[in-house]
């Protein structure tokens, strides 16, 4: 069955994929270009969910490197678990959004939502 403009299957499919990201890293590029696919030709609510879902990978690549860097020293394992908690936490919120069919309320955010 085609997806509908309204359907929220893919910006949910692209949160889930960077859930699973956390474990297989190479799968979190896969929703990305999902995201940039499909934001143009989506209604206007659900582009502020593909907006935050670009910067979501962005932001998390940008912390993780940063961690991976400091690896090297001890402070490096904190911010890649930080790393993974904010993105847990922006996938969940992101998803609590989309279930209740809302607009991302604020998609440019580098924190939590």
């Amino acid at each position: 069955m085609p997806e509908t403009p309204t359907s929220t299957s893919t910006p949910k499919i692209i949160y889930i994929l960077y859930l699973v990201g956390i474990l297989v890293p190479f799968v979190s590029i896969i929703g990305l270009v999902m995201a940039y696919v499909n934001k143009d030709d989506a209604p206007e609510w659900l582009q502020t969910h593909y907006q935050f879902q670009i910067r979501t990978f962005w932001i998390g690549f940008l912390y993780g490197f940063i961690g991976l860097l400091l690896t090297m020293i001890v402070i490096g394992y904190f911010v890649l678990l930080f790393t993974v908690i904010w993105l847990v936490i922006r996938s969940v919120k992101g998803m609590k959004y989309l279930d209740t069919q809302q607009a991302h309320p604020n998609p440019s955010t580098w924190m939590f939502s």
